[in-house]
């Protein structure tokens, strides 16, 4: 496959996960990434740990293939002299630091810019560069408490939950890829570089366009739906004889089908259920009445009779239980590739395709400075100052 980006240089200075995230996307999409790390102990996320994989951490190894990394101390003189070639030579420079911290360095978007004026460069922050709150750190935990995510995630009655996957950190890493490309076909067009911008509060909110919107539109505050959405009913996981199976019949018609599976035409017929906004109105007298058919039936049963009428529903499995499921390996999204320490290494894969192609592993996430001497050679610096610069402590071989 022709990688898209292919040619392109990213200059990698984020840690944890947004940042990561966003540049491991631009990696397998064909760049050259250069993830610069601290000294020693690197990206924090190498320190995420238990569970490893082999001696590695698996949460770092989950962000950050494709990537050769640089251990450099960027506070040193020559350190930052490092920073500042690289930065002069690529393409993308990704930032993630604390608020101000780039600035403090000498390498805000002014300094990066007279360095290099095709340079597009990316800030991710916690909470952007205005407001009370612009120089707080954040995490995903912090900012989908703060948002509003975590007070409608969960169950009614029960306490807060956080969704377990880094949605606002992952969704942070997509927007900044997302507005990357189009900073990438803007300098095209024009010749100049581009400063573009995201935070993890604003992903935050972004994810709730429906809850919000919800609020907007008739005052009332949005609550846990469980494994629902309060817009639309059935939609949700109902019991089996021995599982959980989720239904979702998103239609007067889906549900009439899923009435007439169930041996029970009748429902559909019913006054508080003839359309969407009566089935949501009287929600509760529906779920009960769907769920004494449902957990009669073996999941087995009950999926094999949604199936058939056209009903879209699925069981609820766990992660082991999908990595061995046939649609899994059928979607190539589970990439094995060589790794010189792990055996049976897999990454799960960037979900896009070109030309039915989906991109491969190009590289195993790196060990800390790893890529050291490789990345300085290619920099110009010559075999002597390099071991000079080790010596010295500027770099980690």
């Amino acid at each position: 496959m022709d990688a898209p980006l292919a040619g392109l240089l990213v200059a990698d200075l984020t840690q944890n996960v947004a940042g990561p995230y966003c540049t491991q996307i631009l990696a397998d999409m064909g760049a050259e990434v250069v993830k610069v790390e601290r000294i020693g102990r690197g990206d924090d996320a190498r320190a995420w740990a238990p569970p490893y994989w082999g001696s590695e951490s698996a949460t770092f190894m989950a962000v950050n293939r494709g990537k050769r990394s640089l251990a450099v101390d960027v506070k040193a003189r020559d350190g930052l002299g490092i920073l500042e070639r690289l930065v002069g030579r690529a393409d993308v420079f990704v930032q993630s630091l604390r608020a101000g911290a780039v600035e403090e360095l000498g390498l805000g978007w002014a300094r990066a810019q007279a360095l290099n004026p095709r340079l597009v460069y990316c800030s991710i922050a916690a909470f952007g560069p205005a407001g009370p709150y612009r120089d707080r750190p954040g995490y995903d935990p912090l900012m989908q408490a703060y948002s509003g995510i975590m007070s409608i995630t969960g169950h009614p009655g029960q306490p807060p939950a956080r969704v377990p996957v880094s949605l606002v950190d992952m969704g942070t890493g997509m927007w900044a890829a997302t507005a990357i490309l189009a900073a990438l076909r803007e300098r095209d067009r024009t010749g100049r570089g581009v400063e573009v911008t995201t935070a993890l509060f604003d992903t935050a909110l972004a994810w709730t366009v429906f809850q919000t919107n919800l609020y907007l539109a008739t005052g009332e505050v949005p609550t846990p739906q469980g494994s629902g959405t309060a817009m639309i009913a059935p939609y949700e996981a109902f019991p089996a004889r021995d599982a959980w199976v989720m239904i979702a019949a998103g239609s007067d018609v889906l549900f009439a089908k899923a009435c007439e599976a169930l041996d029970a035409p009748a429902l559909a017929r019913d006054p508080r259920f003839a359309g969407n906004p009566k089935r949501v109105e009287h929600r509760g007298a529906l779920i009960e009445a769907l769920s004494a058919l449902t957990r009669a039936l073996p999941a087995e049963d009950l999926l094999a009779r949604l199936a058939k009428a056209g009903v879209p529903s699925a069981p609820i499995l766990r992660v082991d239980q999908v990595a061995a499921e046939a649609q899994t390996e059928a979607s190539g999204m589970l990439i094995p590739a060589k790794h010189p320490r792990l055996p049976g290494y897999r990454a799960v894969g960037l979900p896009i395709r070109w030309n039915g192609e989906r991109p491969p592993v190009t590289r195993v996430p790196p060990l800390l400075g790893e890529h050291s001497a490789e990345v300085l050679g290619e920099l110009g610096y010559d075999p002597d100052t390099i071991r000079r610069l080790a010596d010295h402590h500027v770099i980690g071989l």
